[in-house]
């Protein structure tokens, strides 16, 4: 199915076309069109095995798709590699940390920052504190809202903090379109308020983020649009007043939690 709600606002940030994936002669995903305007913010839902990940991990590249085409501020991408999407503007984070648990925070985000300056990934290669880089890692620090634990191991951070400081480690990478897969997984409730306010901040700092997100409340109270994904197929991509009320979707998504 496709979508049509930023078809009209010039280039997207992101866009699929016709996208798919066969496996075994199995459907996993087919026939995906999707068009996110830059500085939307697009929610992923549906019920487990509806293609959420995938679609993920086609976008990614950590899958490559068997039909349709992936493109970055109308370039296609479809057949770049993982490294070099994220060189152009594509970061993501994962269901489970990706951190270097035993490096500070302020040293993870440093990695991130050294990395798309084109220095050295080792932490031995870090220069005075105070140059630009390190700088530049405490601003996004700030933004997270974790500078006054820069110093603490990145494994012993509460679940909550972890996931802001991935987002931090995106920021320093340089990433304008932000894959988020399930942020709110393994949340408690009170960290939950925190990171919505990051997500929150960091689309309005112009970046586009779509969210793959369980939690219906949060995607209603952020995404400009929610698109549901069931059985492989994008159901709709609308406003969230529109899909609540869309009897498709309460059918195939909202019938399946009841």
């Amino acid at each position: 199915m496709s979508d049509d709600g930023a078809g009209g606002l010039g280039t997207p940030a992101l866009e699929v076309r016709g996208l798919g994936l066969t496996i075994g002669g199995a459907r996993i995903l087919a026939d995906v069109d999707l068009r996110v305007a830059p500085g939307e913010l697009v929610g992923v839902i549906g019920p487990n095995g509806a293609g959420k990940t995938t679609l993920f991990n086609l976008i990614s590249g950590i899958h490559r798709p068997t039909a349709g085409q992936v493109l970055l501020d109308g370039d296609d991408v479809t057949r770049t590699a993982v490294a070099a999407r994220s060189r152009v503007g594509l970061g993501r984070t994962f269901q489970t940390s990706s951190l270097f648990p035993r490096l500070s925070v302020v040293e993870n985000v440093r990695l991130a920052t050294q990395r798309r300056r084109g220095g050295s990934l080792s932490v031995l290669s870090f220069p005075r504190r105070g140059d630009a880089a390190s700088t530049e890692a405490v601003e996004h620090l700030v933004t997270v809202g974790l500078v006054h634990r820069s110093e603490v191991a990145a494994g012993d951070l509460s679940h909550g903090d972890k996931r802001k400081l991935e987002i931090a480690v995106l920021l320093a990478m340089g990433s304008s379109v932000v894959l988020l897969d399930e942020p709110m997984a393994g949340l408690g409730t009170a960290d939950v308020p925190g990171l919505v306010r990051v997500i929150r901040d960091i689309k309005a700092s112009g970046r586009t983020v779509m969210m793959v997100e369980h939690h219906m409340d949060v995607v209603l109270g952020l995404a400009d649009r929610v698109a549901v994904m069931h059985h492989g197929e994008l159901l709709i991509c609308d406003t969230p007043d529109k899909v609540m009320a869309d009897e498709t979707v309460q059918t195939a998504y909202l019938g399946d939690l009841a």
